[in-house]
């Protein structure tokens, strides 16, 4: 009996295995396919195996082996990257029982790992996959201190249990919202952060009990460890800063600390300064669509942001920095759309298409070194996404998606609840408590 277990077992286990290595080589043919590696080219072939891209090629050709998908008439692009934004960590923002953004009352602050409290299960996830989207730079939000903690890297691959990549840069706020945190002023908030940067160089020589004790003493050795990773410039420093003067003062680290990697996270008024930032070589990952003062740190607040920064030779991504239900990085091909329309306006400045496209797939991937992401190129990841048209209109649907070459389900819980009351639908077949 146990022989003949077995060996159903292992008959059961070959159609299985069948389908892997055939899911492994697949073939997409006949769409517009968008490399973000040089021009589209219209009808051709992009072929993926073991999870990386093989070849892009004019022309349909499809060698023995491989499993055709057919893509004609659709678009076929590299999938989205969010360039930042609170996947996995915060199912409802306004509930802090589900949301692991903002440690306020704990006594560490830039050694915290948000990674640690990823759930992979999170309503979110699914639904941002739906809108193209496979890969997502998660960060956190501040909390007793400027300094938030270290952020991940996250795939959005079905079945997903940890991250890509943790500890993947710190997060710090300055301006209105770190003078406040610091004690009330900016000045405040920079000798917070210089003294920190110092309290890590010491910590890198070994000296990290020659402490000032004169300063305010918030960094815990934990903390100033972690923050040794961004001296080094193994990890990258995201600074949330928007008035133009702040981030003036923000780019005089990149000169005070040789090893660091700056990126600036919003940056309203980046455009008042665009060729100070682009002459710092320092990236920028912002919403791009506010266009209101609500604030006096950003009163110079236009949509013509991105355009005049990226026109000064600034990287710029698209990201959804504010932990807000309408800033959702599902949205993030219709914002780069909106860029695109930016530029279509009478004195507006904005982004062409492929700028735009690039901002949510390559820029992001570029300035956290996440190589062979956000492009279709011998060699790269396949995480691809076949449109029904032009992802940047709003009224294109993903059709198909996969993930390391993994096709993905694209079934949400708001599909299913849809499908469930239907009109029409046999409510005897709903479970007992929707009969009435």
């Amino acid at each position: 009996m146990k022989t003949l277990i077995a060996a159903l077992l292992i008959a059961a286990s070959v159609p299985a295995l069948a389908q892997t290595d055939e899911q492994a080589r697949i073939a997409i043919t006949g769409g517009r396919i968008v490399t973000n590696n040089g021009a589209p080219i219209d009808g051709g072939t992009l072929l993926l195996n073991d999870g990386v891209v093989v070849s892009v090629a004019p022309g349909v050709s499809v060698p023995a082996g491989y499993r055709q998908v057919d893509a004609t008439g659709k678009w076929v692009t590299p999938g989205v990257i969010a360039g930042i934004s609170q996947m996995g960590t915060s199912e409802i923002a306004g509930n802090d029982s589900s949301n692991d953004q903002s440690a306020r009352r704990s006594p560490g602050t830039a050694a915290l790992m948000l990674d640690v409290a990823l759930n992979p299960d999170e309503t979110s996830i699914p639904v941002t996959r739906q809108e193209g989207v496979t890969t997502a730079i998660v960060g956190p939000a501040p909390g007793r201190t400027l300094f938030a903690g270290q952020g991940f890297v996250l795939s959005l691959a079905d079945g997903t249990t940890a991250p890509l990549r943790s500890r993947a840069f710190q997060y710090v706020t300055y301006g209105e919202r770190g003078a406040e945190l610091a004690g009330g002023s900016r000045p405040a908030a920079w000798n917070e952060l210089t003294n920190a940067l110092e309290e890590a160089q010491r910590s890198m020589r070994g000296r990290s009990g020659d402490r000032d004790q004169s300063q305010d003493p918030r960094l815990t050795p934990e903390d100033a460890e972690a923050l040794t990773l961004v001296l080094r410039g193994a990890q990258p420093l995201l600074i949330r800063v928007d008035r133009a003067s702040d981030i003036r003062q923000v780019l005089k680290l990149t000169t005070m600390y040789a090893g660091l990697k700056l990126v600036l996270v919003s940056a309203n008024e980046g455009w008042r300064v665009a060729d100070e930032i682009a002459r710092a070589g320092v990236p920028v990952i912002t919403l791009g669509m506010q266009n209101r003062p609500e604030n006096f740190e950003y009163l110079s607040a236009t949509m013509s942001n991105v355009g005049r920064m990226v026109a000064a030779g600034v990287k710029v991504a698209l990201g959804t920095p504010d932990l807000d239900a309408s800033f959702q990085p599902r949205n993030l091909p219709h914002y780069a759309g909106n860029m695109v329309a930016q530029a279509k306006l009478p004195g507006a400045a904005g982004l062409s298409w492929d700028q735009a496209f690039a901002s949510i797939t390559r820029a992001p991937a570029e300035i956290f070194g996440l190589a062979g992401y956000g492009v279709l190129k011998p060699g790269a990841r396949a995480d691809v996404v076949i449109w029904s048209g032009d992802p940047l209109e709003l009224s294109t649907q993903t059709e198909q998606l996969f993930i390391r070459g993994v096709p993905q389900n694209l079934e949400s819980r708001q599909t299913q609840l849809a499908r469930r009351y239907l009109p029409g639908r046999d409510r005897t077949q709903m479970p007992e408590a929707y009969r009435r």
